[in-house]
């Protein structure tokens, strides 16, 4: 019974981290568009470091590796510094829909590496 909770887990943590990619690529490229683009420097930045966090994170755990905790950990990390640099963006919709994947991916990263 303890194995499927397990395994439930690894599910919702590697979708949450697939999301968190897609949303993080798609508010990068949105914040490439704004027009005051020094402002969206960090968000930027950070955006770029979540999904490539996110993707690493995902795939960690679709091969099971010994170090998928460590590195969901560090993806929480980054997701949460991500969701609140893109927090302080919410008069536009792409940060505001990116800073609450990155908290969901954030949750689930902790749970699963808990």
């Amino acid at each position: 019974m303890m194995k499927t909770t397990i395994d439930e887990n690894l599910k919702e943590c590697m979708e949450a981290c697939l999301r968190c990619l897609k949303e993080c690529n798609f508010c990068y490229n949105a914040c490439l568009q704004e027009q005051d683009i020094d402002m969206m420097r960090e968000c930027i930045r950070l955006d770029r470091e979540c999904a490539e966090i996110c993707a690493l994170a995902a795939s960690a755990i679709s091969r099971n590796s010994p170090f998928m905790k460590e590195i969901c950990l560090l993806c929480a990390q980054i997701c949460e510094a991500c969701g609140q640099e893109c927090a302080k963006h919410e008069h536009h919709e792409h940060c505001k829909r990116c800073a609450e994947i990155c908290f969901q991916c954030a949750e689930a990263c902790k749970k699963m590496a808990s």
